[in-house]
């Protein structure tokens, strides 16, 4: 029989285990400390960045909405939301070695003003912005959806702080688009590449502009010194007016949160602008889902579609469309014009950052369907389509074929 090799506790040296213990639980609660001392010096920054939740009658008209769930305590999509982690993780393994352009890269030009200072002569023109913001004029009135003018996605305002860094200075300056005298900014979600603290404080100390956001969202804005009687909160299929021009707020496929406590506490949407000569379809955010078709047989055809094509992964097809799924939603929601959004301007996936345009370029040349991919801050008046000014490099990308976005559920619609 072997010796034992159990140790005879006699044999440790006195307190040895004790002090083990000690100095476990003093490093427990250094390591405490020290994260709590983080979050005490963020916090002070980072507090009103997060926004504040809805209150009172706010908060009632929110939870009467159809897209409320009761049970859960928040809204909800009416299709599953996947959400695939181990697997984003090993994507993440395997990022693109170009997920961020060169910094010598010219990505963006300064927008001319002076243009638009004149109206559209076709009556709709669409200024891309980067990412999803973009400001559109539209029958009379000008939109500004989703706009960005902070140098970071975060909470935290200013170049040093958490988030994803722009890639670009705002092509558009601040005062600028205030002496264009907006009518309308509408906001998609409140996450933060899409909801700007720091934009909205600008527009709403600079302009008159009103605000058209979902359910939820106006508490935000309210917080940040928005004027109450300047928002308008919409659920799913509700409306506005500005001016000649319908505002409808449309289903979308997505989330919202700011915060570790606040997953879904606000609405999410896409907008449709239904004028009496053009329509335009906005996606916000989101992944494919039936109602699209709905959307096209309601308020189409658009004229118009500015749908995302970008910041994509397999593990959550469900969250962001894709390239290609977005032709499809395009076709779905019965456009003309597509005008592929939400890429160009951060690195929010693992993706190279020009493989949305071009997956997207060549889905729309296979299915014969009519886009623009304009260099941010360029004004593209709606109309037939001319040549393609191909203003971004060639760098590799994965084809639809070789990474394949596929939301769930959707299989009849393709």
């Amino acid at each position: 029989m072997p010796p034992s090799t159990e140790i005879d506790a006699s044999a440790r040296p006195p307190g040895t285990a004790g002090r083990y213990r000690r100095l476990l639980f003093r490093a427990c609660l250094g390591l405490l400390a020290l994260v709590g001392l983080a979050l005490a010096i963020a916090t002070p920054f980072a507090w009103r960045g997060l926004g504040t939740r809805a209150p009172g009658a706010r908060r009632a008209r929110m939870e009467r909405s159809p897209q409320w769930s009761a049970a859960a305590g928040h809204f909800v999509n009416p299709e599953p939301l996947d959400n695939h982690l181990l697997e984003s993780v090993r994507d993440g393994f395997a990022a693109s070695p170009f997920v961020r352009p060169a910094p010598e890269i010219p990505l963006a030009l300064p927008t001319d003003v002076a243009r638009l200072q004149e109206a559209p002569p076709t009556g709709l023109r669409v200024t891309w912005l980067g990412h999803a913001a973009t400001l559109l004029e539209i029958d009379g009135i000008r939109v500004l959806t989703d706009p960005q003018w902070s140098p970071k996605a975060s909470p935290i305002a200013g170049e040093r702080a958490p988030g994803a860094a722009r890639w670009y200075p705002p092509p558009l300056a601040i005062g600028d688009l205030a002496a264009l005298h907006p009518d309308a900014v509408v906001i998609s979600h409140d996450h933060y590449d899409h909801l700007d603290r720091g934009a909205i404080e600008l527009l709403a100390t600079t302009t008159q502009v009103r605000f058209f956001v979902p359910l939820g969202v106006g508490a935000d804005l309210a917080y940040w010194g928005v004027p109450e009687g300047r928002i308008t909160e919409l659920d799913w299929w509700e409306t506005a007016t500005v001016g000649p021009v319908t505002l409808h707020a449309l289903p979308a496929r997505h989330a919202s949160g700011r915060g570790i406590l606040d997953k879904d506490g606000n609405l999410w949407a896409g907008w449709g602008f239904v004028g009496p000569h053009h329509r335009v379809y906005f996606s916000g955010d989101t992944g494919l889902f039936p109602a699209m078709k709905t959307i096209g047989e309601r308020l189409g055809p658009f004229d118009l579609t500015m749908i995302e094509v970008g910041q994509y992964d397999r593990a959550w097809p469900d969250w962001h469309i894709g390239p290609e799924q977005a032709v499809l939603a395009h076709k779905l929601v019965r456009g003309k014009v597509f005008l592929p959004i939400h890429w160009g301007l951060y690195a929010l996936a693992y993706h190279g950052w020009t493989e949305p345009a071009e997956r997207a370029r060549a889905e729309a040349l296979a299915r014969h369907e009519a886009f623009l991919l304009p260099r941010p801050g360029t004004s593209v008046d709606v109309g037939p389509a001319g040549p393609l000014d191909r203003w971004w490099p060639e760098v590799p990308w994965k084809t639809g074929a070789e990474d394949p976005i596929v939301s769930t559920g959707c299989e009849a619609l393709r």
